[in-house]
């Protein structure tokens, strides 16, 4: 079990793409959605699929066990997903000694950029990287489970600029 602890950030301006390291392209659906808890299924490059289990509680830590799954159950598993399938490129982005990872949505969600960043560490404001924009770890509209299971439509999201 890994303890997940994340900021998310919408993405101000493109400065970060000079600095991308790896991308990887994913779909993901989930097959179940409750208050402090999410099943997920992310397929990596039409190559590989991941199972995720994620339980929240109090402050940003949330528990996560993966599991892999074969490709071909997962396909099929997605004819089970709720709400709308994500589509999306993640982008490796290194600064300051931290990674950050720079989803760029397609499909239904075009438009929206929003980098994480998992770390322990707080890391000061100053010491962010320039291309960040508004903080919206606590805004629950830009978060996976929610964004596919029906929100972030009708211009209810900031979109990047």
């Amino acid at each position: 079990m890994a303890k997940e602890i994340e900021r998310k950030f919408l993405v101000a301006d493109a400065a970060w793409r000079d600095h991308v390291e790896a991308e990887i392209e994913m779909r993901q659906f989930y097959l179940a959605a409750g208050p402090g808890r999410t099943i997920r299924i992310r397929i990596n490059n039409g190559i590989d699929a991941i199972l995720t289990l994620k339980f929240s509680g109090p402050g940003r830590g949330r528990d996560e066990f993966e599991y892999a799954v074969p490709l071909p159950e997962a396909l099929e598993m997605q004819a089970f997903a709720l709400g709308r399938v994500i589509e999306k490129t993640r982008h490796h982005v290194r600064f300051g000694g931290y990674l950050y990872e720079v989803d760029v949505f397609a499909g239904s969600l075009t438009g929206l950029v929003i980098a994480e960043l998992e770390t322990p560490d707080i890391v000061p404001t100053e010491n962010l990287p320039p291309w960040l924009g508004r903080d919206v770890t606590n805004d629950g509209r830009y978060y996976n489970a929610y964004l596919a299971l029906g929100g972030g439509s009708g211009g209810e999201l900031e979109l990047a600029g």
